[in-house]
């Protein structure tokens, strides 16, 4: 009966296999980033080589059938992975985000036959590193308001514009870039797949950022770039679809990721509690730490059921915006404000890079900027409360997951 049950609703035990996957990431990211991982941030400086460890643990495709390359396992898979990344530091979980989620997952959803083998393979292996290049200069929240423009010329077509706030522009091969075709503004925009070798593509890094300064952020600008016409994701009236489509899977890592800042901010906060004393004890004695304590385990309690939700929503294979806007929406405050009591419980040591809680906020704090801010996903939440929206079926839906299907592993049958 308890496994029947299993089959046809949301359970809150972890399968093996998800134990599994949460002690091996862990075991990695403690092994591999952890020490380091300070010295990194203060020198702004991003690691490269543990791109290459990242693809050898199977992480850059995790949540990707095998026939493609990836790791075939669930979406609550892959949150986990986020979350165990992020419990170190936040600039791993963004390689994830972008790659696995913005990219690889909406090549995965969108992309055609021939898309799908050529780049999939690529990307979940890690030959090649990808990126998501929809924010620019003067247009974040409303991407009605893109610059970027796109005119077909034969079989090409040829792009133009800048991108900014793009995570890992540096390291990337592979772009998923928007933009609007000439004079057509009404479902003008478009979807491509770019590589770096088709030309006319530059990049560079900025700086003096706030957090995530383990990683790279940075621009990337098309000047004249060819891409041929197969490397139109989607279909052409289709641009926002996929550029909406995959803002939902990159929510829903940054969600996964947001759970595990929070919880090191609490395994940190427990920690220093435990250990500094006043007036003659220990300060997790003292009733507003307690406080403290009993709120940051609330938040992280409803932020992970918040997101499991969204990723057995996505499991069905149904359209998930709503659900993943309302995990990141609530994981990334929580994520805050868990960073935010940590340092109060650590006093003037929490405002010094001394321990790590100033490093947890800094990162965490981002989370709920990129992705579509905060204010945005308030939006959807009420718009859809109200009536306004409502989830309509895709040409493309969201892969639903299926453990015999995706296990498989003859490449003749893409």
């Amino acid at each position: 009966m308890y496994e029947q049950f299993k089959e046809i609703g949301p359970h809150f035990e972890l399968s093996e296999t998800h134990k599994m996957v949460k002690q091996s990431v862990r075991e990695f990211a403690e092994a591999e980033i952890a020490p380091n991982v300070k010295e990194w941030d203060q020198a702004h400086t991003f690691h490269r080589p543990i791109l290459k460890k990242m693809a050898e643990q199977g992480l850059l495709g995790i949540s990707i059938p095998v026939k493609y390359g990836g790791g075939g396992l669930d979406y609550i898979a892959l949150a986990i992975a986020c979350e165990e990344l992020e419990r170190i530091d936040t600039s791993f979980r963004v390689i994830l985000s972008v790659h696995n989620g913005l990219v690889c997952s909406t090549i995965w959803q969108w992309g055609n036959m021939e898309q799908k083998k050529k780049y999939l393979p690529i990307l979940t292996s890690g030959e090649k590193m990808s990126t998501y290049g929809l924010t620019e200069p003067a247009a974040g929240s409303d991407p009605a308001g893109l610059k970027a423009t796109c005119r077909l010329e034969g079989d090409e077509w040829i792009v133009n514009g800048e991108k900014m706030w793009i995570s890992y522009t540096e390291s990337s091969d592979i772009f998923l870039v928007f933009a609007y075709e000439i004079d057509v503004r009404h479902k003008g925009m478009r979807a491509f797949i770019v590589e770096r070798d088709f030309g006319g593509v530059t990049s560079g890094n900025l700086h003096h950022k706030m957090g995530v300064k383990a990683g790279e952020t940075g621009w990337v600008n098309f000047e004249n770039t060819p891409v041929p016409k197969e490397n139109l994701l989607g279909l052409p009236d289709e641009g926002f679809k996929v550029a909406m489509a995959a803002l939902d899977w990159g929510r829903y890592t940054v969600a996964g990721g947001a759970v595990g800042g929070a919880k090191a901010s609490l395994e940190a906060a427990v920690k220093y509690a435990n250990e500094r004393e006043t007036f003659g004890k220990k300060i997790g004695h003292h009733q507003f730490i307690q406080g403290m304590i009993a709120e940051s385990v609330s938040d992280i309690e409803a932020a992970e059921l918040f997101t499991w939700k969204a990723g057995w929503t996505k499991n069905l294979g149904r359209v998930n915006t709503r659900e993943t806007s309302l995990a990141k929406w609530y994981a990334t405050n929580a994520a805050v404000r868990c960073a935010d009591r940590a340092i109060q419980i650590h006093g003037a040591y929490g405002f010094s890079d001394d321990y790590p809680v100033a490093r947890y906020y800094r990162n965490v704090r981002g989370a709920t900027i990129y992705e579509g801010t905060n204010e945005i996903q308030k939006i959807i939440q009420a718009r859809y409360a109200l009536g306004y929206y409502e989830d309509k079926p895709l040409r493309c839906m969201p892969p639903k997951y299926d453990p015999d299907e995706w296990a498989k592993e003859d490449t003749d049958k893409f």
